[in-house]
C-alpha cells in the first residue's frame, strides 16, 4: 500500500472526496494523478518510480479526470481551476513532453460554476490517433505528438454554468459531447477538419439532463445513465434523437456505463449495479445488485470478474 502525503489542505465538495482520480496500468506501470500532490507511478510491486508535481488544483468542486494512456505517453485533463490544460508526460520517467492550455478560461464564466472534469479518449481520424476531451467552452483535438490542437468544436459552454463531467463518445466518424449541468447543451459533430469546425462539422445540439458519467456506444447508439433525475437513456449519435428513456429503481448515477459480454453495468450512488441490455427499442432490465452502501465509482471488468468500490469496501464478483 501506498500512501501520498500533501501539506495542505486543498479544496473540494463533501461529495468528492480525495482519491476521485481512476488509476491507469499498462502491465507493468501503475498511474494515478491525486490532483495538487501531482501524478504518481509504481511498479506492481508497489515501489515507486517517479512522480511530477503539475501544481496545485485551486477549484471549489475538487478534481476529478482519469489520466489514459497513449503510445509511452500519459495524457491527462489537469485541472479545473485558474490553470487548466491538457498535458503528456513520458510514461518511463515523468517528464513533461507537452502542454495544451485550456482555451477561454474561467475568468470568461461565473466563479465556481464552472470547469473540466472530462478525461480525455483517443479516437481515429482520418486513420490518425487524436486526443479528444471536452473543455470548458469546447470539444477540442491534439496531436497526441506535440499537443498541439488540430480543430474543435464549439457549443458546451452557457452563460451563466458551464460544468462538464462526461468524456466524448465516437462512432463512424461522429461524435458526441456532454455538458453536466441539468438541461445543458449536448453536441453531435463530424470528426476531422482544421481550426474551427463548429459551423462545418456540428451536427445537432440538444438540451439533455444532468450527466456526470459517460456513456458507452453501441452500432451508433449511446447508452448513458443520468444523474437527477436517474434515468437511462438510448440517444442516435446522428441525430441526438432519444429511442427510449427509463427511470432506473436504483437511483441516479454518477458513475459510467461499461459493457461486458453483451451487457451493460452501471453502479447508483446507493451502491445498487444495474444490469441492462444495449437494445436500441426499448429497456430491458437484467438484474439488480444491492451492496447496501453509497459509490460514486465506475464498474471495472477483467478477465470475466467485476469490481465494484463503495464509500467503504472494494468488491470482487465472478462467476462460481
Amino acid at each position: 500500500m501506498q500512501t501520498v502525503e500533501f501539506p495542505m489542505v486543498e479544496p473540494t465538495h463533501q461529495s468528492n472526496p480525495y482519491c476521485g482520480s481512476t488509476p491507469v496500468a499498462d502491465g507493468a506501470r501503475v498511474l494515478v494523478w491525486h490532483g495538487s500532490p501531482g501524478v504518481f507511478c509504481y511498479d506492481f510491486d508497489g515501489k515507486e518510480l517517479w512522480k511530477k508535481d503539475l501544481g496545485e488544483v485551486r477549484n471549489e468542486w475538487g478534481y476529478g479526470s482519469s489520466p489514459i494512456l497513449h503510445r509511452g505517453k500519459v495524457i491527462l485533463n489537469f485541472g479545473p481551476g485558474d490553470r487548466a490544460f491538457l498535458t503528456a508526460l513520458d510514461l518511463k520517467t515523468g517528464k513533461l513532453l507537452w502542454k495544451y492550455d485550456e482555451p477561454g478560461g474561467p475568468k470568461t464564466l461565473l466563479k465556481g460554476n464552472w470547469g473540466s472534469w472530462c478525461t480525455p479518449i483517443v479516437a481515429k481520424v482520418g486513420g490518425k490517433d487524436q486526443i479528444l476531451c471536452s473543455m470548458l467552452t469546447q470539444v477540442v483535438a491534439c496531436d497526441p505528438k506535440t499537443g498541439a490542437r488540430l480543430w474543435f468544436v464549439e457549443g458546451l459552454a452557457e452563460e451563466k454554468v458551464d460544468l462538464i463531467y462526461a468524456s466524448p463518445v465516437v462512432s463512424a466518424g461522429i461524435g458526441v459531447a456532454f455538458t453536466g449541468w441539468g438541461n445543458g447543451p449536448t453536441i453531435g459533430f463530424k470528426l476531422g477538419g482544421a481550426g474551427d469546425v463548429t459551423a462545418s462539422n456540428r451536427l445537432w445540439l440538444e438540451r439533455q439532463p444532468q450527466r456526470i458519467g459517460s456513456g458507452v456506444v453501441v452500432d451508433g447508439l449511446v447508452f448513458i445513465v443520468n444523474a437527477g433525475p436517474g434515468t437511462a437513456q438510448c440517444m442516435e449519435c446522428q441525430t441526438g434523437k432519444i429511442r427510449w428513456n427509463e427511470r432506473l429503481d436504483g437511483g441516479e448515477s454518477w458513475g459510467s456505463v461499461v459493457m461486458a459480454a453483451g451487457r451493460l453495468y452501471v453502479t447508483s450512488r446507493r451502491g445498487v449495479t444495474t444490469v441492462f441490455r444495449p437494445d436500441p427499442e426499448k429497456f430491458e432490465l437484467l438484474t439488480m445488485n444491492d451492496l447496501g452502501e453509497p459509490s460514486n465509482a465506475t464498474p471495472a471488468i477483467s478477465d470475466g470478474q467485476i469490481f465494484l468500490r463503495t464509500d467503504g469496501h472494494l468488491y470482487c464478483i465472478a462467476e462460481n
